[in-house]
């Protein structure tokens, strides 16, 4: 039995819940989805900058925890735009 997942400290609220690929229908779309957490990894690294570290902390989780989240939205990431997929991106 796996441990339950310990709480994490999400700021970052997107003003979106959807990007997709330009002239396509969303019916005819597949879509990935892109986890809170997984979003809020992203943006502290990506964006603001951070390393593992610092943000890991601002997450209030650890580095190698931080680490996995963040793979995992990488994956999603590159297998959506590769693939033209939509994004769907998860509220709290």
């Amino acid at each position: 039995m796996p441990r339950p997942k310990c709480r994490r400290c999400l700021r970052f609220r997107p003003l979106v819940k959807y990007f997709k690929p330009r002239g396509v229908p969303m019916w005819r779309l597949q879509e990935v989805s892109l986890a809170a957490d997984e979003l809020e990894a992203l943006k502290l690294h990506d964006v603001d900058g951070l390393s593992h570290t610092a943000a890991a902390a601002k997450m209030k989780i650890s580095q190698p925890t931080f680490g996995r989240i963040l793979n995992k939205a990488y994956h999603k990431v590159a297998k959506a735009l590769v693939k033209g997929q939509a994004i769907k991106l998860q509220q709290r």
